[in-house]
């Protein structure tokens, strides 16, 4: 299952330009990526930065141009395969991290597999 292609630009807060020194750098907006599979319901998600502490992570979430941020509990579903735990938050509305392709990522393993043959992939 592929991931979802959905990309939006998140501004930097507002009070984050007001702290801004005159004349220095000023924060940047930043690209975010979804990390859920193509086609799910709901809003499109990313996370920004892990609450190791809580068992949790911070998630843009976003629909349109408007997004949020939300601290949300990891998923606890295990890889049937291995010991892995899936990297979205519970109750994700698609399928666990592990059945998703990233399909940028596929298509640069075609690249190098035929650049490369014979040499496992990372």
């Amino acid at each position: 299952m592929n991931q979802c292609t959905a990309v939006t630009l998140l501004p930097p807060p507002e009070f984050l330009i007001r702290l801004a020194a005159p004349g220095g750098s000023r924060p940047e907006a930043g690209h975010l990526l979804c990390e859920l599979a193509e086609d799910h319901e709901g809003d499109h998600t990313m996370v920004l930065w892990e609450d190791d502490a809580n068992h949790a992570a911070v998630w843009a979430r976003w629909r349109g141009d408007r997004a949020t941020l939300a601290e949300l509990a990891w998923c606890g579903a295990i890889d049937p395969r291995g010991e892995d735990a899936c990297g979205l938050f519970v109750g994700h509305p698609s399928a666990h991290d592990w059945a998703i392709v990233d399909p940028t990522l596929a298509a640069v393993d075609v690249v190098l597999a035929r650049e490369r043959p014979g040499e496992p992939a990372e």
